[in-house]
């Protein structure tokens, strides 16, 4: 049977055909075929992991959950290996893919170039992944390594939302259960390590336990913070304070080499409905202006663009606590909107670990990911895209941050509290004190209304006046940031004056 089917769109003809010829032919060569027994059959597709099923629910899952794209010979349903099999798959695993009869020396070239790039981000990984992969499970067993178990077992775990108990559980009985030199993992916490060399690799950086500084680049060597002369330790080896940031540019790299994340990623440009509506971030103005201002940028529909999301949490569950760690999350806007927001593509890229909130410092630990964001954005780094089978120059823009006010405040270093609290408003912000309690209210939110709505006449909910002014003006991007720049120049001017009457 021809496989190209196996690739294709599982809502397209031609999957749909290819899976009705597949379960033909598997019931044709079904091992327990009698007519007083339900004719069993492996199931190939993702979620089943080649378990039996019955021909009804075969073609079912085939469709619902696709086909394990690497079962190219279908031994499990009657077909047998020949040598141009043996040949062809060979080529296949060589080229990953690149051609079904044949390959060419270009495409092999790019493929060994973005193995070495993977292999640059994960140095231990390829060795780790040989030996587990070459040790069988126990000996003589020549159906699964250590390897193979381990990913069967945890994709099972994933599919149906095990908890760790629960596949501690399973683990040590199937330890139990298989001969005594085997080598499966009898903890999930074994498991998750064995699974890490797959995995992306991560940083982990000292930081000042005031926020001051990270001690990584020129601060790297020194064991107190330059500007506070607290200790970077608090005993001889422990860091006061750590950092863990996980790179962004390996894991890009990565969903690129996955042919189906490849295409989903250039969905807003290839299937997405441009009809007026807005359904998605690709069908908003801001999208539209970067495409115009940045046409290098635009004209690449690979070219990712990201937001980005940090509150902070109590991981230990303790209301009393006031510990708070700060993960930092970017979502990624090229993926069609039914996928933007799983966790699959949603990135931790960093844990900022407490007692205590960064605040208005949280600039200071976001320094590695901007350095990766902005080379991102001006130069580029090359990335082999397994869908078009070629490298090309992957880009990033930080689209937007998704974020409540407070953390709001503490990105973007503007002044959330007192009289100019609102972004829009700025100094024509509508505040009233309340002398009693001490706080700010802001009352002005009718001006935003239609001139004619019934609100800006109703004088006994509000604050007994009718509202007769009209909303101020949206700033534009470079008035923001002229403002900006005003704003910081005042406070260092501040500063240097505070400096001079000190001295």
């Amino acid at each position: 049977m021809d496989r190209t089917w196996m690739s294709a769109n599982r809502m397209s003809k031609e999957y749909r055909d290819g899976v009705k010829d597949f379960v033909r032919v598997a019931v044709a060569h079904a091992k327990n075929k009698s007519k007083d027994t339900i004719i069993k059959i492996i199931c190939p597709c993702l979620k089943c992991c080649y378990r039996d099923v019955s021909a009804d629910e075969l073609e079912d899952h085939l469709m619902w959950n696709g086909i394990d794209k690497s079962y190219t010979c279908w031994t499990l349903h009657g077909e047998k290996k020949t040598k141009s099999t043996n040949l062809r798959n060979a080529v296949r695993d060589t080229s990953n893919d690149f051609e079904r009869d044949t390959y060419e020396f270009d495409r092999v070239e790019e493929f060994v170039n973005a193995v070495e790039e993977d292999l640059r981000d994960c140095p231990k990984m390829f060795e780790r992944l040989i030996s587990d992969s070459e040790e069988s499970l126990y000996n003589g067993c020549t159906k699964f390594s250590r390897l193979s178990a381990v990913l069967k077992l945890y994709n099972l775990k994933v599919a149906n939302g095990w908890t760790d108990k629960s596949f501690t559980d399973l683990l040590i009985l199937l330890k139990d259960m298989l001969p005594e030199n085997n080598v499966l993992p009898s903890r999930t916490y074994e498991a998750k390590r064995m699974l890490c060399s797959i995995g992306m690799s991560y940083e982990k950086i000292h930081a000042c336990p005031n926020d001051c500084v990270l001690f990584r680049n020129e601060y790297a060597s020194l064991n107190t913070c330059p500007k506070c002369s607290a200790s970077r330790y608090k005993k001889e080896t422990a860091p006061a304070k750590v950092l863990w940031y996980f790179p962004i540019i390996p894991r890009f790299r990565r969903m690129y080499r996955n042919e189906e994340d490849a295409k989903h990623l250039t969905w807003h440009a290839d299937e997405r409905v441009v009809d007026g509506m807005l359904r998605h971030p690709a069908d908003s103005p801001q999208w539209t202006k970067i495409d115009t201002d940045y046409p290098d940028f635009g004209q690449e529909p690979r070219n990712i663009r990201l937001a980005l999301s940090t509150d902070g949490i109590n991981p230990h569950g303790i209301q009393s606590s006031s510990h708070s760690t700060w993960p930092v999350m970017l979502l990624i806007y090229n993926l069609p909107p039914w996928l933007c927001m799983k966790r699959k593509f949603v990135m931790l890229t960093m844990l900022i670990s407490g007692p205590r909130q960064p605040g208005n410092d949280i600039d200071i630990y976001l320094a590695p990911l901007i350095e990766d964001l902005k080379l991102m954005w001006e130069t580029g780094v090359e990335v082999y895209d397994e869908c078009r089978k070629e490298l090309f120059n992957l880009r990033a823009i930080l689209f937007g941050t998704i974020n409540d006010f407070p953390a709001y405040g503490n990105l973007s270093g503007y002044s959330i509290k007192g009289k100019c609290a609102c972004p829009i408003c700025g100094d024509d912000t509508d505040t009233m004190r309340l002398e009693e309690s001490k706080k700010s209210v802001f009352l002005g939110h009718r001006r935003f209304l239609n001139s004619k709505h019934r609100y800006r006449k109703w004088t006994q909910a509000f604050n007994g006046k009718s509202e007769e002014a009209r909303a101020p003006l949206f700033l534009t991007g470079d008035e923001l940031h002229e403002k900006g720049y005003q704003y910081h120049a005042t406070q260092e001017e501040q500063q240097g004056k505070g400096l001079v009457q000190a001295k």
